[in-house]
């Protein structure tokens, strides 16, 4: 196929200069282009032809020195063949390419659901001679792959597995497409968008009576429900965004639980918590679920406070008795965000005039390379979207190229509306291969947010695990740890936006750029603590509750959900469907949501090694050749160690909680 090759769009302020767009090629292969639906389908078939074909080999192949290596030269093949047509059904603008891409994803689904009870490739993984620790990692992973899989299972019970599993792939997809291709849009009147930022809705389309649509992407609906004076119009934006996926969803996620439920039992357990649990950090659902309500104890308090100033603020301001007035949920993050600017005189609308978007981008990757040691280089590459844009990763003591990156940051019609990374592609040292990331973003072409230069670098925390992994073999590569480990990376870059030193670096990419002042940054750092209590009770709440939803019981999803909500101090909204929007249980944080926290313990005891500087290139690379570099081919507890020198604690999270 031939690429044409463009230009990234570079989104620049006047007077700031395009970064100069290398001439060398990526140091990977291009990014495929499927420009049709008829492209796709060809490319799908190919791929699972040629993975059929690879299988056969494998399985004749002598089980010897180098079978290993073979072993992960098919799961290398495969994440270069498959990994692109599923990555495209997330951001590709054309609907009818998205549809070909779903399909072909469930045909993929399908092969692996195969691949992995394939008696003889897990045998001979299992004989594989093991040089070393890493060997024995690889087979230690991989196997459980099969063994999740249902390759032991008896012949019956194997071929449920199978028909579960691709039950629940088929039902995922349906699931994140009903909430990607929804195009939810709400009207506002004028008059209704008092107060929120001219720039959310002045260009928006308009209504046969006059009235501005808004979507509930995020670039519309954190301003209108952080600023909108109307109540009316705060609830009316706030229910769109809550009942995304509506009763359709509602009775995927129903489905899609049972078949877990039926899928563990298959295994001897009478949970898909535990099932799903035994290969991660916390081991079962009860060191899970003790360890939320450790969480719990720590928080309750502070949320119960929160609850009490947001409902003081909206007495103020209506002018009513504090006895008599109600906070609704419409109303928190536009109190909350009264009293930040009351109390501390911050405004995260004032901090998008120096975080332009893709300066901000420029500012971040910046911060990476002081800290790591690398370097970001633009290139040309034709990709899924003019918007879309790629850099070559590159060593900056040697200039060898390391990886290549993808970014997109703006909204679009059918592309995935939240934040996300990709990792398309793994390194392996063992045969020079590079390791590729997309990260994926809905960021306002206004400029960023403090909070949503977080989520930037959260983001690219990911990206950069997957770009800066130099492990032996692909199939342990960047993100392959342990799940309720993987968000440890990013959620330890979230703290770099507040450290002065850290922001100093935007001068480097945007000379051009008004630097943030220090006293909005302290102002900023004062006002970080408020609302925590309530923070940390709602990500709880959703460990907790998807625990609940994946126990013994198996319990209606909504009806799970309605009950554990009243309980909560903001009760139930009744004709609210939040499930059916919360993708994350539907995919592969089934059972899994507590990782947010648990990693986060990691992330903030992590973090504490950076605290005298967060730029320290010495601690930087420490990070990135014992954490970073290592992938999966040891086991979290053990990067955690060698990198602290010590086991992990809880104290600097728990500190935290209470600070």
């Amino acid at each position: 196929m031939k690429h044409k090759q463009i230009l990234a769009t570079l989104f620049l302020l006047p007077g700031l200069a395009a970064p100069a767009l290398a001439a060398s090629s990526l140091p990977g292969p291009a990014f495929p282009q499927f420009n049709n639906a008829a492209q796709v389908n060809a490319a799908c078939t190919l791929g699972l032809g040629a993975a059929k074909q690879r299988v056969v080999a494998l399985e004749r192949r002598p089980v010897n020195a180098g079978w290993l290596a073979a072993f992960d030269d098919f799961y290398a093949f495969l994440e270069d063949t498959q990994y692109p047509l599923e990555f495209v059904l997330n951001v590709h603008p054309d609907a009818v390419v998205r549809e070909a891409a779903q399909a072909c994803s469930l045909r993929w689904a399908d092969f692996s659901s195969t691949f992995e009870q394939n008696a003889a490739v897990y045998r001979a993984l299992k004989k594989a001679p093991q040089a070393d620790a890493i060997d024995a990692e690889l087979v230690r992973l991989s196997a459980g792959v099969f063994e999740d899989g249902g390759v032991a299972l008896p012949k019956l019970k194997r071929q449920r597995a199978k028909a579960l599993l691709d039950q629940i792939s088929e039902l995922d997809q349906r699931f994140n497409k009903n909430i990607r291709d929804a195009g939810t849009v709400v009207a506002f009147t004028e008059a209704e968008l008092s107060g929120v930022p001219g720039g959310v809705w002045k260009a928006a389309k308009r209504d046969a009576e006059g009235r501005y649509l808004l979507g509930v992407d995020y670039p519309s609906y954190l301003p209108l429900m952080q600023s909108a004076d109307d109540a009316g119009a705060r609830e009316r934006m706030w229910r769109a965004k809550i009942n995304e996926g509506g009763d359709a969803n509602l009775a995927l996620l129903a489905d899609i639980t049972r078949a877990r439920h039926q899928l563990a039992g298959l295994f001897g357990f009478d949970n898909y918590a535990d099932f799903n649990l035994r290969r991660k950090m916390a081991k079962n659902a009860a060191t899970a679920n003790a360890f939320l309500a450790d969480v719990k104890s720590r928080v309750v308090e502070g949320e119960l406070k929160d609850l009490s100033e947001l409902r003081a603020a909206k007495a103020q301001q209506l002018g009513t008795s504090l006895s008599s007035t109600t906070v609704n949920r419409w109303d928190t993050s536009y109190y909350a965000e009264r009293i930040r600017r009351e109390r501390f005189s911050v405004d995260q609308e004032a901090f998008r005039t120096y975080f332009p978007p893709q300066e901000s981008l420029l500012f971040a990757l910046r911060v990476i390379e002081q800290l790591m040691g690398v370097r970001y280089t633009p290139v040309a590459a034709d990709l899924w979207h003019p918007d879309a844009q790629a850099f070559v990763v590159s060593d900056a003591a040697t200039g060898k190229p390391l990886a290549q990156l993808y970014v997109d940051l703006y909204p679009r019609a059918g592309k995935y509306n939240h934040a996300a990374v990709w990792p398309l592609r793994s390194s392996a040292t063992r045969i020079g291969r590079t390791s590729t990331a997309a990260l994926v973003v809905n960021f306002d072409r206004r400029g960023l947010t403090l909070d949503e230069m977080e989520t930037l670098l959260h983001e690219l925390g990911h990206a950069v695990h997957n770009n800066l992994s130099s492990t032996r073999y692909a199939s342990a590569g960047g993100t392959r740890v342990m799940q309720d480990f993987v968000e440890a990376p990013s959620q330890m870059l979230e703290d770099w936006v507040y450290d002065k030193q850290v922001l100093k670096l935007m001068a480097e990419v945007c000379p051009t750029c008004q630097p943030v002042p220090d006293a909005l940054l302290d102002k900023a750092v004062a006002a970080k603590d408020y609302g925590k209590g309530s923070r940390f009770a709602r990500q709880h709440f959703f460990a907790s509750y998807d625990l609940a939803l994946h126990a013994a019981a198996v319990p209606d999803p909504m009806a799970l959900w309605a009950r554990m909500e009243e309980a909560s101090p903001l009760g139930h909204v009744k004709e609210t469907r939040f499930p059916a929007g919360f993708a994350h249980l539907a995919g592969g944080y089934g059972a899994g949501y507590y990782g947010y926290l648990w990693s986060l313990v990691l992330a903030m005891d992590l973090r504490g090694e950076f605290k005298a500087d967060k730029l320290s290139p010495a601690v930087g690379q420490r990070y990135r050749n014992i954490v970073l570099g290592q992938g999966g081919q040891k086991p979290a507890p053990l990067l955690v160690r060698e990198f602290l020198g010590r086991d992990s604690n809880s104290k600097a999270f728990f500190d935290d909680l209470t600070r």
